[in-house]
């Protein structure tokens, strides 16, 4: 199907408003353009580890519409004109020209896929569920992924430092635990488990995250009672720390971002127990020393610091 982009050439002042008359038109999906920074604020909601560098804020902003190429559209933009011709008494709109664009509709859920196939991560094969087995990949120990619109491929660098740190720890046989904090897609926790852990706890802030984890537990073979997962904000939430249960686990896993891991290093500290190793990935290399700093701050003692890319993972011990 194709469809047609509407950009409204308007101001940061007026961009609110605009979005408000589209939304009372009945135009949903609006997208807005601007060099305004981000709030700090707005920065830890959307837990962001670094941000681009953007142009200085001139003041200008385009909100962006979709409409279907068809017949309908001539009535809704006259209707869009002649309410933005009625704001301009009250709000400065700037130049309030509406150029237009041709687009179509595309299945971005799974277009991404023909980018995803299958590697190796020491021993470990890591396939997409849609691709077969090639003969000569049999002997490896196999971990089948469809993330869905889930983070964890296991392609990103932040991912196979944690995996290569899973292989290193966990000890097949002996009973270990391990709680996997920002699950995703479920590849630690299903890694954990294939390399012999006993059982894992996973947790993430998005529900959809479950429905992927569990999805990729049965097409991993690995029976329903292996592992538990929540939704929730273990930092925060008493009720899911409650949950989850302290000293309990031997290994802890955490591919998130700095500033996401830093303000949790207490919490996971007592979710270890005494001995207990904890992984920290998904920081930026400059946020290396912070992490470093926090997880020491909160009683553990850093044993290795690896690197890949600009992205690092550090390992530390419950003493």
């Amino acid at each position: 199907m194709k469809w047609k982009k509407y950009t409204i050439h308007t101001t940061t002042v007026a961009e609110d408003y605009i979005s408000a008359m589209l939304d009372g038109l009945g135009i949903e999906g609006v997208e807005i353009e601007d060099n305004v920074p981000l709030a700090k604020e707005d920065q830890a909601d959307m837990f962001i580890d670094f941000l681009p560098e953007l142009p200085p804020d001139d003041g200008k902003s385009r909100v962006s519409f979709y409409l279907e190429d068809n017949g309908d559209a001539a009535d809704i933009l006259q209707r869009v004109s002649e309410s933005m011709e009625e704001w301009r008494q009250f709000v400065e709109i700037g130049e309030g020209t509406i150029t237009v664009s041709e687009t179509r509709d595309v299945d971005w859920m799974n277009n991404w896929k023909e980018y995803f196939h299958a590697f190796s991560i020491e021993n470990i094969l890591i396939k997409p569920t849609w691709e077969a087995l090639k003969e000569e990949d049999a002997d490896k120990l196999l971990i089948e992924i469809d993330p869905g619109i889930s983070f964890g491929t296991g392609k990103h660098e932040t991912t196979q430092l944690c995996i290569r740190q899973l292989i290193a720890n966990i000890k097949k046989g002996a009973g270990q635990k391990v709680l996997d904090i920002g699950c995703g897609s479920g590849i630690l926790s299903i890694a954990a488990l294939k390399l012999g852990a006993a059982f894992v706890v996973g947790t993430d802030l998005d529900e959809n995250c479950m429905d992927s984890t569990r999805e990729n537990m049965k097409v991993n073979h690995l029976p329903e009672d292996a592992g538990e997962f929540y939704v929730g904000d273990l930092t925060s939430d008493p009720k899911l720390q409650k949950t989850v249960g302290e000293a309990r686990y031997e290994i802890v896993v955490a591919n998130i971002l700095a500033d996401v891991i830093i303000p949790m290093t207490s919490v996971i500290f007592s979710c270890l127990k005494p001995g207990g190793t904890f992984i920290a990935s998904g920081i930026i290399d400059f946020k290396e020393n912070e992490v470093r700093k926090a997880v020491e701050a909160a009683g553990m003692k850093v044993t290795e610091i690896c690197r890949q890319g600009e992205w690092a993972s550090v390992t530390a011990k419950k003493e």
